[in-house]
C-alpha cells in the first residue's frame, strides 16, 4: 500500500485530493493547521495530522508520526487580490510565506527519505497564472512562479535518486476558498485608482465559462504522482488547459 501526505487538506483542492487517493487504495495523511473532522468514512488508511508548513517544528512533528511516505503534495497556499501598489510589503511575505518558503521547507524535510530510499515523488500544485498573466495578483503569482523554477531545478537534481517532481497548475476555481483564505490580508488593498479597473477584473472572474473543479486538479494530482516520464507540467483544469495549449 502506497503513502500519499498531502498539505492544506481542510477544504477545496487538498480535501479533494485526499479523497481522490484514498479512492484508489492509497494510506493518506491529510495534513492542515488546525486538525478538523473530514467527511470521509473512517478507515485505517486515512488520518488528518497537524501540519503548519511554516514552522519547521511542525513539519518535523508530522513527519516523525507518519512512517514511510511515497509521495509527498505540496498544496498548502494562501491567496492575494489586491493592487499591488497597496500591498505593504509584510503581506507579500506572508504570501511567499506560505506558498514559496512552505513549500520548499517540505521538501528539503521529505528528501532525505525519498533519496534513502530511492524511489518517490514530489507534487508541487501552482496556479494557472504562471501560465499567463492576471491582473490584482502580482505577488501572489510571484510566489507560485518562484516554485515552477524551483522544481525545474530540483527535478534535474533529484534524478539520479529516482525522486520525481511534478507540477500541477490549477486553473481559476470559484468553488475554492481562495478568495475566503484572502479576505483578511485585501482589506484596502483596492484603492480608489484601482477601484474601476478591478471592478472590470471581477466581473470577467465571475463570468468566466470556462473554469476549474476540485475534482479537476484531484485528478491532475493523481495523474501526476503516478507518472513515470519525464513531464514536469500538468495543467489541471479546462480554463488552465487551454492557458497551457496556448503558450
Amino acid at each position: 500500500m502506497k503513502t500519499v501526505l498531502i498539505t492544506g487538506c481542510s477544504s477545496g483542492y487538498g480535501l479533494a485530493t485526499a479523497r481522490h487517493f484514498h479512492a484508489q487504495g492509497w494510506k493518506v495523511i491529510a495534513t492542515m493547521r488546525t486538525p478538523r473532522e473530514l467527511d470521509i468514512a473512517p478507515s485505517s488508511r486515512f488520518r488528518v495530522v497537524a501540519l503548519d508548513v511554516t514552522r519547521p517544528e511542525s513539519i518535523g512533528r508530522a513527519l516523525d508520526d507518519i512512517g514511510p511516505l511515497d509521495v509527498l503534495v505540496n498544496n498548502a497556499g494562501i491567496g492575494l487580490f489586491g493592487a499591488f501598489e497597496a500591498t505593504p510589503m509584510a503581506t507579500v511575505r506572508e504570501v511567499f510565506e506560505t506558498n514559496t518558503f512552505g513549500t520548499m521547507a517540505m521538501c528539503q524535510a521529505v528528501i532525505p527519505r525519498l533519496r534513502a530510499q530511492r524511489s518517490g515523488t514530489i507534487v508541487n500544485v501552482t496556479s494557472s497564472a504562471t501560465l499567463a498573466p492576471f491582473p490584482l495578483v502580482a505577488a501572489y503569482t510571484a510566489s507560485k512562479t518562484a516554485i515552477e523554477g524551483f522544481s525545474a531545478s530540483l527535478a534535474l537534481e533529484l534524478h539520479d535518486f529516482d525522486v520525481r517532481v511534478r507540477l500541477v497548475e490549477p486553473g481559476y476555481g470559484p468553488g475554492t476558498n481562495f478568495s475566503a483564505n484572502a479576505d483578511d490580508r485585501i482589506q484596502g488593498l483596492i484603492t480608489e485608482p484601482y477601484a474601476a479597473y478591478a471592478q472590470g477584473v471581477f466581473a470577467e472572474f465571475m463570468g468566466a465559462t470556462l473554469t476549474t473543479t476540485p475534482e479537476d486538479v484531484a485528478e491532475a494530482v493523481w495523474l501526476a504522482a503516478n507518472d513515470t516520464t519525464n513531464r514536469l507540467h500538468r495543467a489541471a483544469g479546462p480554463d488552465a488547459v487551454a492557458l497551457a495549449d496556448r503558450g
